[in-house]
């Protein structure tokens, strides 16, 4: 693989609220994150919005969203993404046209289909309002007529966001969302990062599929990448219990906090619990600089995506951005051979 066809780096994160830490805490910890992944030079850090989750601090996403941007310099900051089905169109517009007015050309909007919620949390959102299969296309044609430049005659306006053209992305995990941003020209993110199942197949549709448009002539994929790195296989591996422990909470409907690393958690689990873990973990690179330089290319080369959404649930902050360290190194010594043999 080519240096000029390397991922580019940036981040996801949920705000894991620590076991043993505050809300306060979690928000703090994205914001150093933040600024560390900007020091690194990772492209965007985005925030994943979640409803009635212990231990995931992201639901005001839009604010968090401002927080982050508020903190930084340059690094791009965004939702990944927004459930769109728990708002109305307008408010996203507003919110999200208010952010890029604060913080020009430095906003993305990520949109999901899914609820990212249980039914009675979207229904405490939304109240009794039912989501058919062509709403989701709907609102997004209706963003983007918002945050356009507004039309002669235009009933409904927002106001900020009317001309702001912040870029939309659309969120998937099955093969509905890539083929809608094939056919609207939109950039594409898989969350490959907890349901790798279609990956694939999604984005050969997504690709083969694709309808150039004035901002995105040609396909633009992300994938969201679990990456736990350490200075040694081993002691990723022990950090990565953090994240697994995690995934057995969503997969048991046992959610809670981010937990401490447990030497030996894999193997105390029965044969299926592991399984599961290992299918919602598919994607994942654990492991020391070798392994995550190893892990890295083999996925570039296998789904030639633009860009890897990091997700690094590491228990430890310090180690989380240590983590995040060693991935851009590992990416970075990739590059160096092409260019080597170039000079």
């Amino acid at each position: 693989m080519t240096a000029s066809r390397l991922p580019r780096l940036s981040m996801l994160d949920l705000v894991a609220v620590r076991e043993g830490g505050t809300v306060a805490d979690a928000l703090q910890i994205a914001l150093n994150t933040a600024r560390h992944a900007e020091r690194l030079g990772f492209v965007r850090y985005w925030l994943a919005e979640h409803h009635n989750m212990p231990g995931i601090a992201s639901s005001a996403t839009a604010v968090l969203v401002g927080h982050i941007a508020g903190g930084t310099e340059q690094i791009r900051v965004g939702s990944g993404g927004i459930m769109l089905p728990n708002h109305a169109p307008l408010v996203v517009a507003e919110a999200f046209g208010t952010l890029a007015e604060l913080y020009p050309g430095r906003i993305d909007l990520g949109l999901g289909r899914a609820p990212g919620t249980d039914p009675a949390t979207m229904r405490a959102l939304r109240r009794e309002r039912v989501e058919t299969e062509d709403d989701f296309p709907r609102d997004v044609a209706e963003l983007q007529r918002l945050l356009a430049p507004a039309t002669p005659g235009q009933r409904i306006v927002a106001m900020p966001g009317e001309g702001t053209e912040v870029p939309i992305w659309l969120l998937g995990s099955s093969l509905f969302s890539a083929q809608l941003a094939a056919q609207q020209g939109l950039p594409y993110a898989f969350a490959s990062h907890f349901a790798p199942r279609f990956l694939h197949q999604a984005l050969a549709l997504y690709r083969s599929l694709y309808q150039p448009s004035a901002r995105w002539p040609r396909p633009y994929v992300a994938i969201g990448v679990p990456l736990i790195a350490a200075p040694t296989d081993d002691e990723a591996q022990l950090l990565a219990s953090s994240t697994q422990q995690r995934v057995l909470g969503i997969l048991t409907g046992q959610r809670g906090r981010l937990a401490p690393p447990v030497p030996g958690f894999m193997a105390q689990l029965p044969v299926q619990h592991r399984a599961a873990i290992d299918d919602f973990l598919a994607t994942a690179i654990i492991g020391g600089p070798d392994t995550v330089r190893a892990g890295l290319q083999a996925l570039a080369e296998q789904t030639q995506a633009d860009e890897f959404l990091l997700v690094s649930d590491v228990y430890d902050p310090a180690l989380r951005l240590r983590s995040l360290d060693i991935a851009a190194e590992a990416l970075a010594s990739l590059a160096r051979p092409a260019v080597a043999a170039v000079a």
